[in-house]
């Protein structure tokens, strides 16, 4: 049976109503404006209230997304969730499939960090591929407001809350959307950046101690992690490139997770791309985890910067440490 590709239909996306601005969490925290810009290119972040759970805007960007490929909820055949926060640490899609009335779909959550939403945008591509599965919603969304310690300057200025889908469906290998990809872990760095199990333990029985759930907050070697992304992400975009025989200078924009401005910069140094066609908004919305590169993506194809059969590298990096890269044609309407 002739392997098929995938193609991008559709996008949506889903942002809290708060604002945090840099000022306001100088009332907080021993912090500028000034240190944050300097540092991150970030300006403000959205914040999550008790009523935005995440599965509520992972719902809110699914269904975005549905109507935007102009799908019936009964049309999608798969649901993939990345994410790092769910609301139930035994799955949230589950929850999302619900909500959104896609009956049909099998619904589970991948975990991936920050290179979660590209890992499964990637997984989805194997199922329809198959030809087991025809449509697809992947779905980046994280909370990690509810993971951060906010006393700590050096992790709190960077995260927001946030979610954006893609919808995805199985097309002729000529027309496919994802025209390579490339997937890396290493695990011996896993202590950059890490949101771990509390070190609690109670006794259980007499010569039995068990583990108390919880986990602590948010903890990053920001250093370790700077120097990782301006070395792996070029590289691995570099691997991809050549895989495909492509060069930079026929891509129409770079989508990379949006963690620091100053990475974005540096990799499109790196090829030689200009900063115009770099695709930022970290800006306004901080480091939203596995939610960057689509919440992204649907800004710049609904603002019309990305259009029909324009191609885009992207790449997504962060904790386990994992990163990845891919290829992708857009091919869905715009707004």
């Amino acid at each position: 049976m002739e392997r098929l590709g995938m193609a991008l239909v559709g996008c949506g996306s889903a942002l809290p109503a708060a604002s945090v601005s840099n000022d306001q969490l100088s009332g907080r925290v021993d912090t500028t404006d000034a240190w944050i810009r300097s540092r991150t290119g970030i300006t403000a972040r959205r914040v999550a209230s008790a009523e935005e759970s995440l599965t509520v805007l992972a719902s809110r960007a699914a269904a975005a997304a549905l109507a935007h490929a102009g799908w019936q909820p009964e049309d999608v055949d798969l649901i993939l969730l990345a994410t790092s926060s769910p609301d139930d640490l035994f799955g949230s899609a589950p929850r999302v499939q619900a909500a959104i009335g896609a009956s049909r779909a099998v619904a589970f959550d991948l975990t991936a960090a920050c290179s979660g939403f590209l890992f499964a945008l990637i997984t989805a591509s194997q199922y329809l591929a198959s030809g087991s599965m025809r449509r697809a919603l992947v779905i980046g969304a994280d909370q990690l407001s509810r993971w951060v310690d906010w006393d700590d300057r050096s992790t709190c200025v960077l995260f927001g809350d946030g979610s954006g889908a893609v919808a995805v469906e199985a097309c002729p290998g000529e027309a496919n959307g994802l025209l390579g990809f490339k997937m890396r872990s290493d695990g011996s760095r896993n202590s950059c950046l890490t949101l771990a199990q509390l070190n609690q333990y109670e006794p259980l029985l007499e010569g039995l101690t068990t583990q108390r759930g919880g986990f602590s907050p948010i903890q990053m070697n920001g250093q370790e992690v700077y120097k990782f992304a301006v070395r792996e992400v070029p590289a691995i975009l570099a691997e991809l490139l050549e895989a495909t025989a492509t060069d930079a200078a026929q891509l129409d924009w770079l989508l990379l997770h949006q963690a620091n401005q100053r990475i974005l910069d540096a990799v499109a140094d790196r090829f030689a791309v200009p900063h115009e066609r770099v695709l930022s908004n970290l800006a306004h919305y901080g480091n939203t985890s596995a939610a960057t590169i689509p919440l992204m993506l649907d800004e710049a194809v609904k603002d019309g910067r990305v259009q029909s059969g324009h191609l885009l590298a992207s790449s997504g990096f962060g904790a386990g440490l994992s990163w990845g890269g891919a290829l992708l044609r857009w091919t869905g309407p715009q707004a």
